[in-house]
């Protein structure tokens, strides 16, 4: 795999998170290394005892054979490979050639099913029907995306993630009979009710998604793979984006996008070839996750804002892998919480929905006007959503009273109210950090980064930058954490109803002041940290006139781990907003964005758009010439 694995997330007591960094690809090499030079990982090999294949999966695992593996459980896996798996008797087949064969030069072809010639390969039953072993060179046959193994060569060959042998060949446990691959053009089963936007065949997001599902009568393997479980999960979401990608940088049609005014320039420095202009690979902002994603959608939320007023409230909801119902599902199967980030995406999804829906219709913090969250996921996997509430001016926390009728900050009285001090104490306290704790993640250069602890106040006070300083008293209710005292100053701000229907970590903090708006609305919208600031980052090279890939820059500084992925993988929204946004363009005189091919002329790309309104500037000519325009906004 070409990803890079980030191990660091594991440092701690924390479970097990599989997370890559970069570009993610299967590549494979020669049957055998090139003369003379040492075996390699990524090279293939044909004929082992079972001694030598035991050292081999140790050595690939970073395991200790003795400790780690026995030999006899390698060698049965190994026997059910031979005899069921077709991709393990194809390299027999060629294994058995090569030894009656000395020094005959072999590639193993592994064919595509696929494209215009789908009918013509079968599923797997015999080696011969997903293979061809070819003596010599294969020549300048049109190949398309089919694997091609060779006998010894010293490169490196990337697979497809289109190809029916991408993940068998990467999971050869999880499918022991070499199938279970992606193919293009499978079918939807016919039904009477056609989805909207659905095309005939299965998409590779669909896929997945289906084989991922727990289905009471199947016995599936991959839901029981554990840690190579979540391998997969990423493994098959970065495959699908790097399909949609390479539909993005395939599609481009060698088309740029510049300024008008900026043409005017080029056109008068004499610059008339249009390869000269522009940014050549794009990434639009219709990919979810990219750099302009990301600001459309804080634009978005400033439109909302800007109809609405100020947000009223600012909720954090992480999900909590002790919830009853993921408990007592990986109990009945024996499984830890590491093993099925699919469960805690989906529970956490289903109370996400039903905590919206509390505050839009159920009114727990009065009427609404506008709601919008975003999702991200935290450094140890578990999804988190960022929750913006408007409220109707009628329910406005204008004074001290109203934010103490629906915020707390204080540890409650365990005989009054029990069920309501265990989850506080459970999931409502921050640290212990400061000199007590300094290794905590929250401390930096010895300092706090949360402001904990707090300080002390017998009422809750709404101070000049528009925050409030919530009610906690100094009344000598303490709980131990890790065998140190921690009182009201350590509390994070909750909702007493909330806390005690969901269970889990909910930061409900009063907000409305015009100052944070801006910090606001880019952290509920900030998306990947690292992709976004690679993205604005001019790169010397550019001036000098190299190409500049956005789509490279995306992948060299996206972080995926596995939770994200079945979040992805299931379509679920990473934004949402209710009500919606209408996007309308808008631009200074000369300063439209217009698109053109490479090989175009400049002055008939100049010619081409002048006097060629944009429907911004339609508007205003219709202002300008209809009496009655003038009462219709943009």
């Amino acid at each position: 795999m070409g990803g890079k694995v980030d191990k660091r997330v594991n440092n701690g007591r924390g479970p097990y998170v599989y997370c890559i960094n970069g570009q993610n690809m299967h590549m494979i090499g020669s049957v055998l290394p090139v003369e003379g030079a040492p075996p390699k990982f990524s090279q293939l090999y044909i004929h082992d005892t079972s001694n030598e294949t035991t050292n081999r999966i140790a050595a690939v695992s970073g395991q200790d054979t003795k400790k780690s593996l026995r030999p006899s459980i390698v060698q049965q896996l190994q026997k059910i490979l031979d005899n069921h798996n077709e991709l393990v008797k194809t390299y027999r087949l060629a294994g058995d050639f090569m030894g009656n064969h000395q020094g005959q030069e072999v590639k193993i072809r592994l064919i595509h099913k696929g494209g215009k010639n789908a009918h013509t390969y079968n599923l797997p039953t015999s080696p011969n029907e997903i293979a061809a072993l070819v003596v010599g060179d294969i020549g300048s046959t049109e190949l398309g995306r089919d694997i091609i193994i060779q006998y010894r060569s010293g490169l490196l060959e990337r697979i497809s993630e289109t190809h029916q042998s991408y993940l068998p060949m990467q999971y050869p446990l999880l499918f022991p009979y070499g199938d279970g691959g992606y193919t293009e053009g499978i079918p939807h089963k016919k039904t009477q009710r056609k989805m909207k936007g659905e095309s005939g065949t299965v998409s590779l997001r669909e896929y997945f998604a289906y084989n991922i599902q727990d289905r009471a009568l199947d016995g599936s393997l991959l839901l029981y793979g554990h840690k190579l479980y979540q391998q997969y999960l990423v493994d098959a979401y970065t495959m699908i984006e790097s399909y949609r990608l390479r539909y993005i940088r395939m599609n481009q049609k060698k088309l740029r996008a510049e300024v008008y005014n900026g043409l005017a320039d080029a056109v008068f420095r004499g610059d008339t070839q249009a390869s000269f202009v522009g940014k050549r690979v794009i990434l639009p902002s219709s990919f979810t996750g990219g750099a302009r994603y990301t600001m459309q959608n804080y634009q978005d939320a400033m439109a909302i804002c800007r109809w609405a007023g100020f947000p009223d409230l600012f909720i954090t909801f992480t999900a909590n892998p002790k919830w009853p119902e993921m408990t007592r599902f990986l109990e009945a199967r024996q499984l830890r919480i590491e093993d099925r980030p699919d469960i805690v995406t989906h529970i956490f999804k289903m109370k996400l929905d039903l905590l919206i829906k509390d505050i839009r219709k159920e009114g727990i913090f009065g009427s609404v006007k506008a709601v919008l969250y975003t999702i991200e996921f935290q450094k140890r996997g578990l999804p988190h959503a960022h929750i913006l509430v408007f409220l109707a001016n009628k329910d406005k926390l204008s004074t001290a009273k109203d934010i103490d009728n629906i915020i707390s900050a204080e540890i409650p009285n365990k005989e009054a109210q029990p069920e309501l001090h265990d989850v506080v104490v459970n999931y409502m306290l921050h640290g212990p950090c400061g000199i007590a704790n300094p290794h905590s993640p929250c401390m930096d250069k010895g300092i706090c980064t949360k402001q904990s602890p707090k300080n002390f106040n017998s009422t809750t006070v709404i101070h000049e930058d528009g925050y409030p300083r919530y009610k906690r008293e100094d009344n000598g209710v303490h709980v131990m954490k890790n065998g140190i005292p921690l009182d009201n100053r350590y509390v994070i701000p909750y909702n007493a109803t909330l806390l005690l229907k969901y269970g889990a970590h909910i930061n409900v903090e009063r907000c409305n002041q015009g100052d944070s708006i801006k910090y606001l609305f880019k952290y509920v919208n900030k998306g990947y940290d690292r992709v976004t600031a690679a993205f604005y980052t001019q790169a010397d090279d550019v001036s000098e006139g190299l190409v500049r890939d956005e789509i490279k820059m995306f992948f060299d500084c996206r972080y995926v781990s596995s939770c994200e992925s079945v979040w992805r993988i299931l379509g679920f929204d990473i934004n949402y907003r209710n009500p919606s946004v209408e996007r309308l363009s808008f631009h200074l005189p000369n300063h439209q964005m217009v698109v053109f091919e490479e090989n175009e002329d400049l002055q008939h790309v100049m010619s081409r758009n002048n006097g060629k309104p944009t429907m911004f500037e339609a508007w205003f000519i219709a202002n300008a010439k209809y009496e009655n325009a003038k009462g219709l906004t943009y």
